[in-house]
């Protein structure tokens, strides 16, 4: 998306769906699929004949179930053909992006009813069958051996330490927020809280990430369905409308690591897709502006970066955030009031679709005992491979 592309809030999300994230051995990817566009399609209140084009997002079809390699695994279970259906996979922003072409589709006049579906099967498999061993069997020979998504985000988390004074106590602090988030999201993978000994004392993945520090992988699906704003009929429809995304793939996939210029202190991509997200909606002040956040919290240093990286702080200030309890339910910016991945879990190609779900349930006043009171703008965040792929969707309840 062009840095100067107008802004979004002409497009409107009407209908949201979600299944519980979690071990779902009992429930197959097409099930997955059923139960969230369903629910999407009923708050909507459209049919799935209504529907003119999707997009399905599967991040990763060759773990375990082979699901999700085109768009017939969303036509087939829902029995919608005839119609453009176009698999995405971007990596963690996989479903974001869906809803960004979604969004696009929309706005050219392509389709007036659109569905973004991200939906991802990544427990059945064995613990020998992971994508660890797909990156290191089927990239490059030499870059990936030895190569874990918990290795490389440590990186950046002894750096960050060592030049801004954060402590492994912030770290874990921040899974001790978003597991108490989690308890009240009934729909969330794990939903218990944990103690800053627990997670300290939980075993070392990659120093200083502890098991507690890293989110679990995990089965889930997420959907929404949008329409252009024009065609919003509000004794109908209980709508949400996007007011930016910020879509940047700002380095390659191995490219932080050999890049002499990397301080490894921030994710540029971030920063890219924030900018051309803000400009679309016009914000200038983030911390003033926005009422909560979903952030990508694959690892707890990911969103300690992310809040320097969206502008919610100064840079070196991030670990004052999490000190000052700025960003647990009730404080001046809720992050993660749904229990973030480190609670909910990461089926990867519907964790960017689940977030906008969440963002837009709390501006319609229906989050339940964790409702961010009088929320009226939020903002979800995605970041992928080794931060080198970053999503910002901003979404408002006034058009």
């Amino acid at each position: 998306m062009h840095k100067d592309m107008k802004k979004k809030r002409d497009i409107a999300i009407i209908g949201v769906g979600q299944t519980a994230f979690g071990e779902l051995f009992q429930y197959s990817y097409d099930d997955l699929v059923r139960e969230a566009a369903t629910l999407a399609m009923k708050d909507a209140g459209v049919g799935a004949e209504e529907i003119q084009a999707a997009w399905l997002s599967t991040a990763f079809p060759e773990i375990g179930v082979y699901k999700g390699r085109s768009g017939m695994d969303l036509s087939e279970p829902l029995g919608i053909f005839g119609i453009p259906i176009t698999r995405v996979s971007n990596f963690c922003a996989s479903g974001a992006d869906a809803i960004r072409n979604a969004a696009n589709a929309l706005a050219a006049g392509e389709c007036d009813v659109a569905m973004a579906l991200g939906v991802e099967k990544l427990r059945d498999r064995s613990p020998q069958d992971s994508i660890v061993k797909m990156m290191v069997e089927l990239t490059h020979p030499f870059y990936q051996k030895g190569f874990t998504a918990a290795g490389t985000f440590a990186v950046y988390a002894n750096r960050i330490m060592h030049e801004y004074g954060v402590t492994r106590e912030d770290l874990a602090n921040i899974s001790v927020k978003n597991h108490f988030h989690g308890t009240m999201n009934e729909k969330a993978h794990y939903r218990a809280c944990c103690t800053l000994d627990q997670v300290l004392s939980s075993p070392m993945v990659s120093f200083p990430l502890t098991v507690m520090d890293s989110c679990p992988t995990t089965d889930g699906a997420a959907c929404v369905i949008m329409i252009r704003a024009e065609d919003v009929d509000k004794s109908k429809h209980k709508p949400i409308y996007i007011d930016g995304i910020g879509l940047s793939v700002s380095t390659g996939w191995d490219l932080p690591f050999f890049d002499s210029r990397q301080k490894f202190l921030s994710f540029q991509a971030n920063r890219d897709a924030a900018a051309m997200a803000y400009k679309q909606a016009g914000i200038t002040k983030p911390m003033d502006e926005i009422d909560l956040v979903e952030i990508h919290d694959c690892f707890s240093i990911v969103e300690l970066i992310t809040y320097e990286d969206l502008g919610f702080c100064k840079v070196g200030e991030a670990k004052d955030l999490i000190r000052g309890k700025v960003t647990t339910l009730g404080g001046e910016l809720p992050v993660n009031v749904s229990g973030g991945l480190l609670s909910c879990g990461h089926p990867v190609g519907a964790t960017g679709v689940r977030m906008v779900v969440e963002v837009a349930t709390h501006l319609r006043d229906k989050a339940g005992a964790r409702q961010v009171k009088g929320a009226k703008r939020g903002l979800t965040h995605n970041i992928g491979g080794p931060g080198a792929i970053a999503s910002v969707i901003i979404l408002n309840n006034e058009h």
